[in-house]
């Protein structure tokens, strides 16, 4: 590994969570002021085999998604500068945990985003293969049908989000895994590295020979294989990395 891990001029790849869309008005899941801290409830609603067995908790997941504040929310500046250094024209593969699509928002390629937790934009059946939008679906709750079944079959319908008790879709994790034993540098940016198989992309990525740099505000499991951790507003932060990475690469770092 390099001394100067910005000075490497292969792919990029970024793996992003919660923390990522803090800023943009989004609140991450485990931390002191996180979704589940201040409503265990909440945890129970992204739970797979509670989901499917209790219509109640299906009622106040449909309310929870019609209310999620990532409809309000923008792209912010971690979003844009990691736009920005793919449009430098460095290799950059994004493989977000996050179901908010800021990344396409923020000017990312929508072929260079992997979004391996799904989207809270489209809707799935469990027993078929209907799907939808969910502004469909959710006029459907608007109209009176607190917990819609699927017109195709009668089944249960859910946002096309991994829940917990789910495996996550084989060809998205088949591509993640590529993005992280390409790459030279492998950015963690605002998750708690906790939830596998995401988290252990960090260590693939590093068994290949990429530098790992982890921006979080927190500890994480996979500290102690980074080349530095970066405790700073992530804010602040990627805006500033992306600016070294291309400053590197144009030789002016």
């Amino acid at each position: 590994m390099t001394t100067d891990w910005r000075s490497r001029k292969g792919p990029i790849g970024v793996l992003t969570g919660a923390g990522i869309s803090t800023d943009s008005g989004i609140p991450d899941f485990r931390g002191p002021r996180g979704v589940w801290s201040k409503d265990p409830i909440a945890e129970l609603l992204s739970t797979y085999a509670n989901y499917v067995a209790d219509p109640e908790l299906r009622q106040r997941a449909w309310l929870a998604r019609r209310d999620n504040p990532a409809w309000q929310a923008k792209p912010n500046a971690a979003h844009k500068a990691l736009a920005d250094l793919e449009h430098s024209g460095r290799s950059v593969r994004i493989i977000t945990q996050n179901i908010d699509r800021l990344h396409h928002r923020g000017g990312s390629s929508a072929r260079k985003v992997i979004e391996i937790h799904g989207n809270m934009f489209d809707v799935v059946c469990v027993q078929c293969s209907y799907q939808t939008t969910m502004e469909t679906t959710l006029q459907r709750v608007a109209d009176g049908e607190a917990d819609p079944p699927c017109p195709s079959c009668g089944g249960i319908l859910k946002a096309a989000t991994i829940m917990f008790g789910q495996n996550l879709d084989p060809a998205s994790l088949w591509q993640a895994e590529q993005v992280a034993e390409a790459s030279e540098i492998f950015l963690a940016i605002g998750t708690s590295l906790r939830v596998e198989p995401a988290a252990s992309l960090c260590e693939v990525a590093v068994s290949h020979g990429a530098d790992l740099v982890i921006v979080n505000n927190e500890p994480t499991p996979y500290d102690p294989l980074a080349t530095e951790v970066i405790r700073e507003p992530i804010g602040e932060a990627v805006p500033r990395i992306v600016a070294e990475l291309i400053a590197a690469e144009n030789g002016t770092l």
